[in-house]
């Protein structure tokens, strides 16, 4: 890498910076004045910040590339209580720093290798064979794109390998649930877990750096439609029985819960349950640490639209 500039989570307001950062969206709008000003979000592998390139038209929005490094002088701002960059100038990067465009994409904090090695395991610790066979060619239908996929577009885990991240934590709370549970049948809550996200690949179109954009599939269906598609596809291939799979098209339909978040059915038995509420609790606990992450001590998040626009709070405790 050539250029170093200043990382997204180092600005600071009032601060004029030169930065290199990855285009992730772009608007053309118009102010009050009726002069033309384009609206940016730009990322790296520490956040994403919105920017404005005022007195620019289509001229300027038409040569603006999406998911390609920029170098930008910009002074840094205050817009409604966030923090946005007012830009000077900026231009595409050159080839050589473009190679590194990897480096500037927020990735999960585990080898994507070690994690799809470590969901395999729990894969094959299933007894019942028809549900281990089931699984495993779900996941290997899926495996080459599994290791780069996010698990949203925008929401919790949307970072590069974000979907085997989560899937993986989900497996390690499913385990430690057990020991005290010893009514878990493992196979059904392994099986829901590995399975229940499979289908955003597919819901969602995602390059090698985990950036993401809805499929019109994923538009007109969702990833809980298409899941159960693929169980039904997958299953009468492999002779599965009608049981197995109405279990498990059952716990892929009913993990969300809610008929407004795409469930028309609620869990109706124990392993169905607690499949929701793990990957409630994996998504929380993944918003809760995302959004405190470059907050002081003592201080207050911006509003989180997946949490109700809740302005989250960071503990301020004596360390011993």
């Amino acid at each position: 890498m050539r250029f170093v500039g200043v990382a997204i989570k180092d600005l600071k307001l009032g601060e004029t910076i030169n930065g290199i950062y990855i285009l992730r969206k772009k608007e053309l709008k118009e102010a009050s004045n009726k002069k033309p000003f384009i609206d940016v979000v730009f990322s790296d592998n520490t956040g994403e910040i919105p920017a404005k390139i005022w007195d620019a038209g289509e001229d300027v929005y038409n040569k603006l590339q999406l998911n390609m490094l920029y170098y930008v002088n910009a002074k840094v701002d205050c817009f409604k209580d966030m923090m946005q960059l007012t830009i000077n100038k900026m231009r595409i990067a050159d080839p050589e720093d473009q190679k590194e465009i990897d480096k500037f994409v927020p990735s999960a904090p585990i080898p994507a290798g070690d994690m799809l090695n470590e969901i395999y395991e729990y894969a094959y610790r299933i007894t019942n064979e028809e549900i281990r066979k089931l699984v495993l060619k779900l996941l290997k239908d899926k495996e080459e794109k599994l290791v780069y996929y996010p698990a949203a577009k925008s929401l919790h885990h949307s970072i590069r390998s974000g979907l085997l991240y989560h899937i993986l934590r989900m497996l390690r709370l499913s385990e430690k649930l057990k020991e005290i549970y010893e009514e878990i049948n493992l196979d059904l809550l392994y099986a829901g877990v590995l399975i229940h996200d499979l289908a955003k690949i597919g819901e969602l179109e995602a390059n090698e750096l985990g950036i993401s954009e809805y499929s019109k599939e994923g538009q007109l269906l969702g990833h809980i439609v298409m899941g159960i598609c693929e169980i039904e596809r997958a299953g009468n291939e492999l002779g599965i029985s009608p049981e197995v799979m109405l279990l498990l098209k059952h716990m892929v339909l009913s993990h969300h819960y809610e008929a407004e978040y795409g469930s028309p059915k609620r869990p109706m038995f124990l392993e169905a349950e607690l499949l929701h509420f793990i990957d409630m609790i994996d998504a929380r606990v993944y918003d809760y640490v995302n959004n405190l992450k470059n907050v002081e001590e003592g201080g207050f998040s911006d509003p989180v639209w997946s949490l109700d626009r809740r302005r989250l709070y960071k503990p301020q405790l004596h360390k011993e």
